[in-house]
């Protein structure tokens, strides 16, 4: 950071206070170093926070210690908000409850006039943020959990969040038309004084059943793609991440009263979802999307032990997040694919149990991922150290992947 002599400059006087353990329990020292030197001249305080995150990997490595991704980035919760979810008994914090709504609403919804409804039928409040001087155009928003009678709604923007759940980022996935914009304005108002929705959409209709398949097919074609795509490119796995987060978060949404397996699984996706820095140029995605799988999900109900359709979806959508495991653990984020796997077996392993055996005949899951589901099915406790719902490897594409240093990969194996 420049304030010792190391730095070939004159050193800063400087003093580490060891502040004991914290609520968690972490041990820790804080450091309070003076900007003037002891020559009076003055330290710079030029990038200092990419600085001082520099000098933190450093030590993790240096040290052995965990090594926080430098690319992905999340929220995390404030004492208080624990504090506060704890004295009201809830199961959750509010902004935990409110990214999943969030996330599951916008990947489900085809326009931002349709988020704005699937978002008020969750039962969430929503009310608009304008431009300056404007009543008709909406930069951003904020949501609250609905309060108990007499109680005041806590308020959250849709970037506290999470970073991706910003409003000109959610907009990047759904069509821009002066007609589209017009409608989404009046949802908004109507949001914000409390009346009725404008209008009705695809919220209000089943899905064709027949989708199930059509929808299906599109995650595994997603799979596939992802094959080629090369590790660093971040904004592309983000995409893929927080659509499949979403499809878990919508399927959560709609059949877990409280958090469960699939809340977890939507809320370990969402970190791989939120980058530390996003392209200038917003990531519109034409190919194959989980997008359809949000929309059927979000109408699902488990009625004790689901469909067949359900449990194909889920096939799908663990292929998907093997393609983002991997990838962490070629990009050397240990942690991070440490996570996901510890998410798939403690408990993405109870859904497939709690789902019916899938036909042989469907050719569309990947062996590996089929085994460990019926494995699953057949009475695996959930939480064992052997055996895993991830298929332990890929065939690698027949387009070669370009790393980071530009070099061909090979074959990714656990």
């Amino acid at each position: 950071m420049g304030f010792t002599e190391t730095s070939g400059r004159a050193p800063a006087q400087w003093v580490a206070i060891r502040h004991g353990h914290s609520k968690a329990g972490n041990d820790h020292i804080h450091i309070a170093a003076s900007m003037v030197r002891e020559d009076g001249t003055k330290w710079s305080s030029w990038r200092d926070f990419p600085r001082a995150q520099q000098a933190a990997r450093e030590l993790e490595k240096k040290y052995g210690l965990e090594e926080l991704s430098p690319t992905h980035s999340t929220r995390g919760l404030r004492p208080g908000e624990r504090e506060a979810s704890e004295r009201r008994g809830a199961p959750e914090p509010e902004r935990r409850s409110l990214e999943r709504k969030v996330r599951a609403c916008a990947t489900s919804a085809q326009d931002e006039a349709e988020f704005i409804r699937r978002l008020r039928r969750t039962g969430a409040l929503v009310r608009p943020r304008y431009a300056s001087g404007r009543d008709d155009v909406v930069v951003g928003y904020s949501v609250a959990e609905r309060p108990p009678r007499g109680g005041r709604p806590v308020w959250f923007g849709g970037g506290h969040l999470a970073k991706d759940l910003a409003l000109p980022k959610l907009c990047t996935s759904w069509p821009d038309s002066p007609r589209g914009a017009a409608e989404a304005v009046a949802e908004w108002q109507a949001a914000a004084r409390g009346r009725r929705p404008v209008t009705t959409g695809r919220e209000t209709c089943e899905p064709d059943p027949q989708l199930w398949e059509q929808y299906s097919d599109e995650v595994a074609r997603l799979r596939e793609t992802l094959r080629s795509v090369p590790l660093d490119d971040h904004p592309t796995w983000a995409h893929v991440a927080r659509e499949t987060s979403g499809a878990f978060a919508a399927w959560s949404t709609a059949t877990e009263a409280t958090p469960g397996p699939l809340a977890a699984a939507a809320d370990e996706l969402s970190k791989t979802a939120q980058l530390r820095r996003y392209p200038v140029r917003p990531l519109r995605s034409a190919g194959p999307s989980a997008r359809g799988a949000s929309l059927m999900l979000m109408a699902a109900s488990m009625g004790g032990t689901g469909t067949a359709a359900q449990a194909i979806m889920l096939r799908q959508l663990l292929n998907v997040a093997k393609a983002v495991h991997d990838m962490h653990k070629a990009s050397n984020d240990l942690r991070r694919a440490r996570q996901i796997s510890h998410m798939v077996k403690h408990h993405l392993s109870q859904v497939a149990a709690a789902l019916p055996s899938v036909p042989a005949t469907t050719p569309t899951v990947e062996s590996e991922a089929a085994a460990a589901v019926r494995a699953s099915a057949a009475g695996q406790v959930p939480g064992r150290s052997a055996g895993s719902v991830l298929p332990p490897k890929y065939v690698q594409a027949r387009t070669h992947v370009n790393t980071r240093s530009g070099t061909t990969g090979p074959d990714i194996e656990r």
